[in-house]
């Protein structure tokens, strides 16, 4: 996955619902380098945020194995993962899911978010994506 890539089309699915990134809440759906690990060593999400925040956006993060960010070499984001819940997914401009673990319900993510980036095919055929996601 391309951290600049996954933004520009992020940057793109939010200029089509009238939205700009700067001021654009933004929830990171995974942390880790892989699904289902604890392990951020390498994560192309540290990245994401990063270019995210540097473009004005507000971004927090979930990830249900790892529930606070640390100090790396390259990275300080001083970050807690937040709860999801229904209010909480729907109180974000855009969820972008960046770790694809088996924790996510991808219809509890579509049915209450405003607008979900899948960068790892999370949201398979069949389910009813209501216009809402975007491949990445």
């Amino acid at each position: 996955m391309m951290p600049y890539y996954v933004v520009e089309k992020t940057m793109e699915a939010l200029n089509d619902a009238g939205k700009s990134i700067k001021g654009a809440r933004i929830l990171v759906l995974g942390l880790a380098y892989k699904k289902d690990i604890d392990d951020v060593r390498e994560s192309p999400s540290l990245k994401v945020i990063e270019l995210m925040q540097d473009r004005g956006a507000p971004v927090d993060y979930n990830d249900p194995y790892i529930q606070a960010t640390h100090k790396m070499r390259k990275y300080n984001l001083g970050m807690k993962s937040v709860p999801l819940s229904p209010e909480i997914l729907a109180s974000y401009d855009c969820a972008v899911v960046v770790t694809d673990h088996s924790a996510y319900d991808p219809k509890f993510i579509v049915e209450h978010s405003q607008l979900v980036i899948d960068t790892r095919n999370l949201i398979k055929r069949g389910i009813d994506t209501m216009g809402k996601v975007k491949k990445a």
